[in-house]
């Protein structure tokens, strides 16, 4: 079965040439050129992947990226922003609200079907691992991207929860910068350091302060 993605943009070139080279390389392709549009195709198609662009009229790239992780049904669908925009903050901004990836403009489409590809090739990896753990009165469920602790149930964005299942799976282990990046973002992913230390904030606020300390210059670790 062919993998559905779901192209994003207001420039009707971007979205044509897009959309031949993804189907030449046999993928399923669904368009859109709003955020509120893009919202609307995403719910009756269900992509694995949405290329979403940053700067739309109606509803911006970065507010459609949160309103889709929003909805449960799209916790695990991979969002990969593509943009003019360069600046950092923009990219931080993409990441926090849940993008997978941010490649920039002007799209070479080899490129970027390579990038998709590797970034598909994430979701086998991630099927093959176990489904669920426990570690003291945390558990994680891969199935429903849930995470309990103790009887307190809550969801967590899709590159949280990657993140928090990487530390839990092996506790007491430190996990450096290199390594998290790695696991959870990829090799072919440039992500600034930043966006790692947001991301345990965030876990944090959730879980607590005491189960993932700070291991100086060095990475993380889950404390049992």
């Amino acid at each position: 079965m062919s993998r559905k993605i779901l192209i994003v943009d207001d420039e009707p070139d971007i979205v044509d040439l897009l959309k031949y080279n993804l189907e030449k390389e046999g993928f399923s392709c669904s368009t859109a050129s709003n955020g509120t549009e893009a919202i609307k195709v995403a719910e009756s198609t269900h992509p694995n992947l949405i290329l979403l662009d940053i700067m739309m009229p109606e509803l911006d790239g970065i507010e459609t990226c949160r309103r889709l992780r929003e909805k449960e049904e799209f916790k695990g669908t991979y969002i990969v922003f593509l943009t003019a925009r360069g600046e950092e903050y923009s990219e931080l901004a993409g990441f926090e609200a849940g993008a997978d990836d941010y490649i920039m403009k002007p799209i070479k489409p080899r490129v970027l079907i390579s990038r998709i590809n590797a970034i598909l090739k994430r979701e086998k990896v991630t099927e093959e691992k176990g489904n669920s753990l426990q570690v003291g009165n945390l558990k994680i469920d891969r199935n429903s991207y849930t995470v309990w602790l103790k009887d307190k149930e809550m969801v967590l964005p899709k590159k949280e929860f990657e993140l928090l299942f990487l530390l839990a799976s092996k506790p007491g282990k430190v996990f450096t910068r290199e390594s998290i990046l790695n696991e959870v973002w990829g090799n072919d992913v440039y992500v600034v350091d930043r966006t790692i230390d947001v991301h345990i904030r965030k876990i944090r606020e959730k879980i607590g302060d005491k189960k993932i300390k700070t291991i100086k210059g060095v990475g993380y670790k889950f404390e049992v």
